[in-house]
């Protein structure tokens, strides 16, 4: 039986450092992003709503993307402005700048096994938030859920873009490097449902007749219940759920073995 290749696709920034720990297990590996991370044009907004940061009784990161963004133009957190973030590369994110539980609080969803925006909104205490103001840093698009959760719930929400993400181009080189992952079984990381819906529309532009059944082949190893439920909507069937982090990604890499 060929070996089976395990391919990466988060962006470019998070995903070099994953797939040397899937090298570094022995396994044959690909990184194959599905979502371009790219600086807005105007950053004006995000660097007004930075300067009052002692002013918001929550900050809410939505990725890693958003945590990076927003540090690019800061220096430091100011210490005992509250943080949430919805997953555990979020975490990292803010600890690789310096953000840890010993300078504020850090709120996340107590379950790796649903690290979303859903179970983050039940972790919080949102009665507390009414009549505060609350800056969500995201992408130029992204779910209203969380925005619209806290309003609901009396929050003053300010939500500020901070990068934009966009599904790449099928142009010759990524044609060719999907037509040879997808002509076998391999094992596919899929950190976001955003990406998973990129990757069938670029399957299905790549061979409409046979493209989305060769998909449905694939093994999908996902952190997040939500992209699980996305891949079961395009027909996946072959879904791994982790959690959410590196360490149960690689564990679950090595039990494929």
């Amino acid at each position: 039986m060929p070996e089976r290749t395990v391919v990466v696709t988060r962006p470019r920034a998070q995903a070099d450092s994953l797939a040397r720990a899937i090298a570094a297990l022995g396994r044959r590996v690909a990184v194959l992003p599905l979502l371009e991370i790219a600086p807005l044009d105007d950053n004006s907004g995000l660097q007004a709503a930075l300067r009052q940061l002692p002013s918001y009784a929550l900050v809410a990161f939505v990725s890693p993307n958003a945590v990076d963004a927003a540090f690019a133009h800061l220096s430091a957190w100011p210490a005992g402005v509250p943080v949430a973030v919805v997953g555990e590369g979020s975490r990292l994110a803010l600890a690789r700048h310096g953000v840890t539980p010993d300078i504020t609080t850090i709120h996340c969803p107590p379950d790796p096994a649903n690290s979303d925006s859903e179970h983050l909104l039940a972790s919080l205490d949102l009665a507390a938030l009414a009549g505060k103001r609350v800056l969500i840093v995201r992408g130029e698009r992204g779910r209203e859920l969380m925005a619209d959760t806290l309003r609901a719930a009396g929050a003053l929400v300010e939500p500020v873009a901070a990068y934009r993400r966009s599904v790449p181009r099928l142009n010759a080189a990524l044609a060719s490097q999907l037509a040879g992952l997808l002509a076998g079984q391999n094992d596919w990381i899929i950190t976001s449902s955003e990406a998973l819906r990129g990757l069938e529309a670029l399957v299905r532009e790549l061979d409409p007749a046979a493209g989305p059944e060769r998909l449905r082949e694939q093994h999908l190893i996902v952190p997040h219940a939500r992209i699980a439920e996305t891949a079961r909507a395009l027909g996946c069937s072959r879904i791994t759920l982790t959690g959410s982090g590196d360490a149960r990604l690689l564990a679950a890499i090595q039990s494929q073995e």
